[in-house]
């Protein structure tokens, strides 16, 4: 299949292609850095390291910029509270950053431009919008004339006549048009700032994207991420302010993710509606919040609870354990350990297999390949899970077939380091045989014994009380395999 894309323009998904053949440009809005990061920041993050995965996957170069918004007056007003300086506050924010990134297993980008480090080239291109008449100077500030712009608010879908201007902050009064925003503001003595030919002051928020991006990808590059908040005003006013800079195109794709909710409201700094990062991680393991937040598609909402997280948790040890499986059978079945069906030869147990992983294969790139739909794809490896215990119960563990076992090893090895759910690599999946305890084994000879004597009724009574025990009974045409409770063929929907 080709990779198709979602297209804003079209409100429909379309094939996906490079703009320039073999190299692929993404820019991700990153943290204002105020505050600690929260799981709704990393949704994004975590969304577009998915992509970037599969695009290298494809052969493709990736060039992966992501920047920190490091002046702004909320941090300017939280060093205030705190009696530090605007810098301090983010130098340690940022930090907090690098660590949740790193928990979370997140490729480090390419570049991490910073908004001071890049005052010359927003100067730049507020100069070059002031010259093409796109913008004004008014009282120190300068500001984008967002009717000059005939596409503005086609990005979000939007009325021009309907809109609010919705700037991020209050600036002053000078706006010829309620619908322009501040690109350069002017700075208070006691306040950050940086001279400029309008006076001193410092960038406006949508600005330092536009001027970023650019810097390191070029005036039109193929996807730009952020959160579907990020959609309205700020995405639609970075389209608007770089197609008037530089003309033509800007983006190709936006991935915008869908929000994280925390009871009936999105997880955000601004209501104090978030858990950080370091909480959170001292509470779930980091592959179950990666997990959490790839199993869907990231363009939909998500729902953030114990209870759900509690499920997470239980589903993602239920893959771990099936992959675990599926290894060691490899693992026995290449070390002479376990009998092998003859080389060339194939059982029926192993054909069926066979046919299982090349379908999971063609399902899992399917997904892949319509949007990066993630959830999809982690759908289509609880189903490779199902297809091994399957085999295994048919088998019983013996006369394996070599090659339909290689290629569902294969198929995980690659769906790995698309998702990056296994922060070991699969090696670290392969767990330490539990031993099974004697009561249980007895139990198991019983429950044996009442099958042969036809007494179903009895073998449910024991398969019951081995399974209070903790144990799965798996049975086969090949005897009966007993298993952690928990490593079911049932469905992993949850």
């Amino acid at each position: 299949m080709t990779l198709h894309v979602y297209d804003h323009t079209s409100r429909s998904k379309r094939p996906f292609r490079p703009v320039n053949p073999g190299q692929v440009g993404m820019y991700v809005c990153g943290l204002t850095v105020q505050d600690r990061p929260h799981l709704g920041h990393m949704f994004a993050f975590v969304a577009c390291d998915m992509v970037r995965r599969y695009l290298e996957w494809q052969g493709l170069a990736v060039t992966h910029v992501q920047n920190f918004t490091d002046i702004d007056d909320k941090i300017i007003e939280r060093a205030r509270r705190e009696g530090r300086t605007a810098m301090d506050v983010a130098e340690q924010n940022i930090e907090r950053y690098h660590e949740a990134a790193r928990a979370l297993g997140l490729l480090p980008a390419h570049h991490y431009p910073r908004v001071t480090e890049h005052v010359d080239d927003i100067v730049a291109m507020v100069a070059r919008l002031v010259e093409g008449d796109h913008a004004y100077a008014a009282g120190g500030d300068v500001y984008f004339r967002v009717r000059s712009f005939e596409r503005y608010g086609k990005l979000s879908g939007r009325d021009l006549d309907a809109m609010r201007s919705g700037v991020r902050v209050a600036v002053g009064n000078h706006k010829q048009d309620p619908l322009d925003f501040a690109l350069w503001k002017a700075s208070a003595q006691d306040e950050p700032g940086w001279d400029s030919p309008w006076g001193r002051g410092r960038p406006g928020w949508h600005i330092e994207c536009s001027a970023m991006s650019t810097r390191y990808l070029g005036p039109h590059f193929d996807f730009h991420g952020g959160g579907r908040d990020l959609l309205f005003p700020h995405h639609e006013n970075e389209l608007a302010q770089s197609c008037c800079a530089h003309g033509g195109h800007y983006v190709n794709h936006w991935l915008h993710n869908g929000l994280l909710y925390l009871g009936k409201t999105k997880m955000s700094k601004s209501d104090g509606n978030f858990l950080g990062m370091e909480t959170l991680l001292e509470r779930y393991p980091a592959p179950v919040l990666r997990f959490f937040l790839l199993n869907g598609h990231f363009r939909s909402q998500l729902d953030f609870g114990e209870a759900r997280l509690q499920e997470t948790s239980a589903s993602y040890q239920r893959l771990v354990r099936g992959c675990s499986r599926l290894l060691k059978a490899v693992a026995a079945a290449e070390s002479g350990a376990s009998a092998v069906v003859p080389a060339g030869l194939v059982s029926a147990p192993g054909s069926r297999m066979a046919q299982a992983v090349d379908a999971r294969r063609r399902g899992f790139f399917a997904s892949m390949d319509d949007d990066f739909n993630s959830g999809g794809a982690i759908g289509e490896l609880f189903g490779l899970v199902r297809d091994i215990n399957q085999y295994l119960a048919e088998t019983g563990g013996r006369g394996l077939d070599l090659a339909p076992l290689v290629a569902g090893r294969d198929l995980l090895t690659e769906a790995d380091g698309i998702l990056g759910l296994f922060p070991e690599g699969l090696g670290g999946l392969i767990e330490e045989e539990r031993t099974v305890p004697p009561e249980v084994q007895e139990l198991a000879a019983q429950r044996q014994r009442a099958r042969e004597d036809r007494d179903w009724a009895e073998a449910d009574v024991l398969r019951q009380r081995i399974q209070d025990l903790g144990w799965q009974v798996l049975d086969g045409p090949h005897g009966t395999v007993l298993e952690p409770r928990g490593d079911t063929r049932e469905s992993s929907d949850f």
